[in-house]
């Protein structure tokens, strides 16, 4: 199946260069706020990298001044006012918790690069990736609560799964906003770096993981993620299967080759 071609008005764009997916939320004038249009063309945009078996890291990123402003209160306020929330949240659950079911179970890792603002739903959206790096001046902002409605998209799972329910309970209900810094402290970004430097150094970290060949990367994604649920049994067959399997892949024959040729 050909790349998706992206045309400079499109709500999320795809560029692909070697092994690494960007996707980039295009909607800077509403601080890459999620609509319909956003959700739809990121579920797309997901299927195509997940069926690409040349790519092993997808990027996500926001164009403008912020990395996304959280769902589109201007579409979800209408609605409410009209009666219409239900069908109108509904379907743009449907195709935006769809994508990011296609981000957590594919075999490729993602990583969110968080510059300005990344409130509600784009909070989530930093979290709920594999990893995260962020501009030093990033700002967290859950802003749920203080409209009268609980997390959504994918918040919960990407948070509660890395800090634990005390501090995402104080993260949803207690937290304004928090900085790249306490991110960084409680484990939900894996490095910050000068806001000039995030471009560059958003790069260099996508290339490292993907120096990892696809059967190091899927079987640990997998096992990671799975973990937390699984019972000890069942889990240590899991991690038999994938290391049997990497086991008998190229890379993983050069790379043992190579570390027992050392020394001789």
């Amino acid at each position: 199946m050909p790349a998706p071609v992206s045309k400079p008005d499109d709500p999320a764009l795809l560029r692909i260069d070697g092994q690494i997916a960007t996707i980039t939320l295009n909607r800077p004038a509403a601080y890459n706020a999620i609509n319909l249009a956003i959700a739809q063309k990121l579920e797309q945009l997901a299927a195509y990298i997940e069926g690409d078996d040349s790519i092993r890291v997808v990027v996500l990123e926001g164009e403008g001044r912020a990395f996304s402003a959280g769902g589109d209160l201007q579409t979800i306020g209408a609605a409410a006012e009209a009666g219409t929330v239900t069908p109108v949240v509904g379907e743009l659950l449907k195709h935006y918790h769809a994508f990011i079911e296609i981000v957590r179970r594919m075999p490729k890792l993602s990583l969110s690069s968080v510059h300005g603002s990344a409130a509600g739903a784009g909070m989530g959206l930093a979290f709920v990736t594999d990893l995260c790096i962020a501009a030093d001046d990033a700002k967290f902002t859950p802003a749920y609560a203080k409209i009268g409605v609980s997390p959504d998209g994918g918040s919960t799972v990407g948070i509660v799964g890395t800090v634990g329910s005390r501090r995402a309970l104080q993260i949803f209900l207690a937290e304004d906003n928090f900085t790249a810094q306490q991110a960084y402290e409680w484990g939900l970004v894996a490095k910050t770096v000068p806001a000039a430097d995030l471009k560059a150094a958003t790069r260099q970290f996508a290339e490292r993981l993907a120096q990892n060949p696809p059967a190091a990367i899927a079987g640990t994604k997998q096992l990671v993620y799975q973990a937390a649920t699984t019972p000890v049994k069942q889990q240590l067959d899991a991690e038999e299967h994938k290391i049997i399997m990497a086991m008998n892949t190229d890379p993983f024959r050069a790379a043992v080759k190579k570390f027992t040729s050392k020394g001789k």
